[in-house]
């Protein structure tokens, strides 16, 4: 197999990446507590929808709809045994879309966390989350996929154990991490940490990076945090689409088309080479951010300052290193939807 995503990192300074999977497949009407994995089965036509509406609106890849697609998560749905099948399933989608295309379209592989407890805290073996991640991994390349993407991660062991399994296959992968509390994962890793942890890896992912998490301001500190490491393995940046707002019985997310492209030319300016967004963003959004990046010259790295002028303030002090010092108070600049 190809490494797609390799070539295209030699001959691009940036790739445009997708937005949310959730928001978009809820709009289309999947019910809170469904599992979207079935829909690889049952709404085909509507998840063909969800990846064409990325490629339409400029991005260079999209995401399977494959997080949930492991044994432990698809059990709740009395489905533990339907990992493999449904992760082709999404992949194969996906492929038949991206061959469609006149332009070069990458397929990755979501490939989200278990939904368990690793380590001394918890309940699920390295052995078994490998196991896991394996079978989703190898539905996911044997549907087409051109690179396995395991997001939202938040125990280092978890991240670990994934890449053995994407090893195992001989598959090139990228990971996330999701940056949720005061700078660091749940499981309290920070932006320095999690480059120590990819380059203490024997497979090193193609690209790593941040996604989901609390805000864009957020996001794009746990960028500068990966850039001040001197990482020269490619940065991911996936960032929600403002803050989420309950209202009418629904999650909306209150970022603009606007605000999100100034988010796309910060991210790349502060250091990553795929951008793209997490939470809340649908394809108008994808669409402002492609324009912005292939309008506005490179600038400087942003400044803290800068980037709560630009996005809002942040939701703690620091990043969770020590380094960050005082941060701005958050702000609502243009948030609202």
């Amino acid at each position: 197999m190809t490494n797609a995503l390799t070539r295209a990192l030699e001959t691009r300074d940036w790739l445009l990446a997708d937005g949310a999977t959730g928001t978009n497949l809820f709009n289309m009407g999947l019910q809170s507590g469904d599992a979207p994995e079935f829909w690889n089965e049952i709404e085909q036509d509507k998840i063909r929808a969800l990846y064409r509406g990325a490629v339409d609106a400029g991005s260079d890849l999209f995401l399977t709809n494959s997080f949930g697609a492991n044994a432990s998560r698809l059990k709740l749905h009395d489905a533990g045994h339907r990992a493999y099948e449904l992760s082709k399933l999404a992949a194969e989608l996906g492929r038949e879309i991206a061959d469609a295309c006149p332009r070069d379209i990458i397929v990755a592989g979501s490939v989200g966390p278990t939904g368990e407890i690793m380590g001394e805290a918890g309940s699920l073996s390295h052995e078994s989350a490998v196991e896991m991640f394996e079978e989703t991994a190898k539905g996911l390349i044997d549907g087409g996929a051109d690179v396995l993407w395991v997001e939202t991660i938040s125990a280092p062991e978890e991240f670990r154990a994934a890449a053995e399994a994407f090893a195992n296959i001989d598959a090139p992968w990228c990971g996330t991490m999701s940056f949720d509390t005061a700078g660091r994962t749940m499981m309290g890793v920070t932006s320095a940490d999690m480059v120590k942890l990819v380059d203490s890896l024997p497979n090193k992912p193609i690209a790593f990076g941040a996604n989901c998490g609390v805000g864009a301001s957020d996001l794009l500190r746990t960028i500068k945090g990966f850039v001040a490491q001197g990482t020269e393995t490619p940065i991911i940046s996936k960032g929600n689409a403002g803050i989420p707002k309950y209202h009418d019985g629904h999650i909306h997310y209150d970022g603009t088309p606007e605000l999100m492209g100034e988010y796309a030319v910060l991210a790349r300016d502060t250091g990553a080479r795929i951008i793209g967004g997490c939470c809340g963003t649908m394809p108008n959004h994808l669409k402002a951010m492609r324009a912005a990046l292939e309008n506005t010259p490179k600038g400087d790295i942003p400044t803290l300052e800068l980037i709560a002028e630009k996005m809002g303030g942040f939701s703690s002090e620091s990043d969770g290193t020590g380094e960050g010092g005082a941060a701005p108070a958050r702000r609502n600049r243009r948030r609202r939807g």
